[in-house]
């Protein structure tokens, strides 16, 4: 793998995103400050097992439980029911790299646990990079303080290859216009780099 950005070989580059804010700007941050011609993208989406677990990404309807149990019948019309919701933000998440030319493909997963899931599928896929959100993944934004969520810190010191994380701003409607915080794990020198446009006061 080539972690080097200004490498001239083309380049794999998996952006794993939850369907939250975080994430769709990392893949717009991504799309303005990091991809380049002939880059190829895999959006990496792990998708959690039960759709209880997917609030945070939309409204899912649990009306059907309210008397007890759900049956067999109504498990697998909600799953069913997430699994399109899934695939339709997905789409509508990628509309920056559709409006860029930059190919894509969008690789979803089932499993309880995001973070190991994110790691193995990294691995096993197998990209020069990864690209993801600070913060998002089903976890608040509350005292955050520019703080890593768990399952970006779990994969900087995890995934076999750089990790890029992307802090989400406090004004995401102007974040772009200057380059975000970004803090990037070299697994080839074991260093982490941490760089920002302006320092926090």
């Amino acid at each position: 793998m080539d972690p080097n950005p200004t490498s001239t070989t083309n380049r794999r580059i998996a952006i794993a995103v939850d369907l939250s804010d975080e994430s769709a700007y990392a893949l717009r941050w991504a799309v303005q400050n990091y991809l380049r011609p002939g880059d190829s993208v895999i959006l990496l989406h792990v998708r959690p097992t039960s759709v209880l677990y997917g609030a945070d990404w939309g409204s899912t309807s649990i009306s059907d439980a309210d008397d007890g149990e759900p049956t067999e019948e109504i498990q697998q019309k909600r799953e069913e029911d997430f699994d399109a919701f899934t695939a339709s933000k997905a789409q509508e998440l990628a509309q920056p790299l559709v409006d860029a030319n930059i190919p894509f493909k969008i690789h979803v997963v089932k499993d309880h646990d995001m973070k190991e899931r994110l790691c193995l599928e990294v691995e096993r896929l197998g990209p020069n990079a990864v690209i993801m959100g600070s913060r998002g993944f089903g976890a608040s934004r509350k005292n955050a303080k520019g703080r890593l969520g768990s399952v970006s810190d779990y994969c900087v010191h995890h995934c076999v290859c750089p990790v890029v994380v992307v802090r989400y701003p406090d004004d995401p409607a102007v974040g772009l216009a200057a380059p975000a915080k970004v803090t990037q794990s070299d697994f080839a020198s074991g260093a982490v780099v941490e760089s920002d446009a302006k320092k926090d006061a």
